[in-house]
């Protein structure tokens, strides 16, 4: 009988307080059948104290270079700030080993780049914690569209916001962050590209800084994307938005979605040449799902759900977008037509 592979080592790199992402990580890492969170990285030494309480059996350190030099594991979970996920992800890579970085995977495609090249250099694997590809409401979804419940999307509108004064912290600063539309804007956009999968010919960008000057994120940022096929996205985020609206409408050739923001779909569809009304439930979220298939893909080879690849779209959207809003024009995504040959 063959002897089973030892489990995926991980270490985490940022054990901050905000939401606490670290003990997170840590706790799906220990749920995983094949993997074992066993060291955490944070600059402030509560923040490692505050790591070896949750985990007794993790080793901990307040340097990256300390954790890359007597660390003993094999993959790295980076939960710092966006603008310095590129530069800790090579680190990584180029010591061999595997990254998972948080959304979004880094702030330019010339970063998104870099670290797909080492990742290649390495024979190492990049990817990116895109959990919420495994939301209930998205699941749902999905399933509606896959199904074939509304046809053939021509027309997807997503919307997220609020009329509220951002909090004074690093996710609020432009040079930090990169912007408004990194935080939920990349799960909205890895959303989007799931449910037109289809490769994207331009994007329009319409970005407001109007209120909020106590912080230099964008009030209001809003991206519509159009795809070869003729469909469109229009996708905004804000805190300057006074009325809400629902967080998705999804019209096809056969029908439309609406979320009523209620745990539920309202679904219009055609039976048998008559018009219908259903409601559908959100399904389970499992962000657990998320670290079972790369410890599927780590250890036997499976195919790997969130490629690096696909976390370069998203970021390669946003700023297309921002380009757009400077020049008035639309803009293309850098590697789109590379990734459709």
């Amino acid at each position: 009988m063959a002897k089973p592979k030892s489990k995926v080592r991980c270490a985490a790199i940022g054990y901050g307080g905000a939401f606490n992402m670290g003990r997170a990580h840590g706790n799906w890492i220990n749920a995983t059948p094949g993997m074992e969170f066993v060291a955490a990285c944070d600059l402030d030494p509560a923040r490692a104290k505050a790591a070896a309480e949750d985990f007794p059996n993790a080793a901990t350190f307040t340097s990256v270079e300390d954790l890359l030099t007597r660390g003993e594991f094999d993959l790295a979970v980076i939960i710092t700030p966006h603008n310095i996920h590129a530069e800790q992800a090579i680190q990584c890579l180029n010591a061999r080993k595997h990254v998972v970085l948080e959304k979004p995977m880094c702030i330019t495609v010339e970063q998104a780049d870099a670290m797909i090249a080492a990742g290649k250099k390495a024979r190492k694997t990049l990817t990116v914690f895109h959990n919420r590809r495994h939301d209930g409401d998205y699941l749902a979804l999905k399933e509606i569209v896959e199904k074939g419940l509304i046809g053939d999307v021509f027309k997807v509108e997503m919307c997220m916001g609020g009329f509220h004064k951002p909090g004074t912290w690093w996710r609020s600063f432009k040079e930090i962050s990169g912007g408004a539309f990194y935080d939920w804007g990349a799960h909205m956009l890895d959303w989007m590209l799931h449910i037109v999968p289809e490769r994207m010919e331009s994007v329009m960008g319409y970005f407001h800084k109007l209120v909020w000057h106590h912080v230099t994120n964008e009030d209001h940022v809003h991206a519509v994307v159009k795809f070869v096929n003729g469909s469109t996205a229009d996708v905004q985020l804000s805190s300057i938005q006074a009325i809400g609206k629902p967080r998705w409408l999804v019209l096809g050739t056969k029908g439309a979605v609406v979320d009523t923001n209620e745990g539920k779909f309202r679904v219009v569809t055609e039976v048998k040449g008559y018009r219908a009304e259903i409601m559908v439930p959100y399904k389970q979220s499992d962000w657990q799902a998320y670290y079972d298939n790369l410890s599927a893909h780590l250890t036997q080879g499976k195919p790997l759900e969130v490629t690096p690849e696909s976390s370069r779209r998203t970021i390669g959207i946003v700023r297309a977008a921002e380009r757009s809003s400077e020049t008035g024009k639309p803009e293309v995504v850098p590697h789109e037509d590379k990734l459709w040959l």
